[in-house]
């Protein structure tokens, strides 16, 4: 018996999101948890010789994160997804709806405070070796308040994160529907 939700053709891709999407979903999901990371693990080492390096990656990795979230903005504004199953109760519907929009503004803040904090310190930014223009005095208290709304949002984002990869395990091992292979990369039946 064939699941409620199941696909009935492979040639049929309209119930997914489109390709440009899907790349970019996970490019992103695959940056944002190693900027996760490697956040948490530079504050564990800040003041040990050599930690600087892991600051400017993290740096150049979040700008680049930056531009590839707008790009994201930019494609889901303008390419609508077609929309979840009928049959998948409304409640759902609204919660996945809310934890998209809340992933994007996690997303979106996250490295504009982690900029804004970056741009009041003696280093400023730069991206991969590249020093980009000063437009702050350092300020090291100013850099510190946005650096802590940075790791609050870090932690909030985590679990924003953690929730949505439980949502997408339920429906891919425990409802056994096609919701999960809307972003990925071929269906269940290829």
């Amino acid at each position: 018996m064939e699941n409620r939700h199941s696909i009935s053709t492979k040639a049929d891709r309209s119930w997914k999101y489109a390709a440009p999407a899907i790349w970019l979903h996970w490019i992103s999901a695959l940056l944002v948890i190693g900027l996760l990371c490697i956040g948490w693990y530079m504050m564990s080492i800040e003041d040990e010789p050599g930690s600087a390096w892991y600051f400017d990656q993290h740096k150049s990795f979040g700008l680049l994160f930056f531009v590839l979230v707008i790009v994201r903005l930019i494609w889901r504004v303008t390419h609508k997804p077609v929309p979840l199953a009928h049959s998948l109760p409304g409640w759902q519907k609204k919660l996945a709806g809310l934890m998209q929009w809340l992933l994007y503004g996690g997303m979106l803040a996250m490295p504009v405070l982690g900029y804004l904090g970056a741009s009041h310190t003696r280093q400023g930014v730069a991206f991969f070796g590249m020093q980009l223009p000063v437009w702050a005095m350092p300020d090291h208290d100013v850099a510190e308040q946005f650096f802590d709304l940075h790791a609050s949002l870090a932690i909030a984002l985590t679990m924003l994160i953690a929730l949505h990869v439980l949502a997408a395990l339920k429906h891919l091992l425990v409802d056994k529907d096609d919701i999960f292979y809307r972003i990925w990369f071929w269906n269940r039946n290829l």
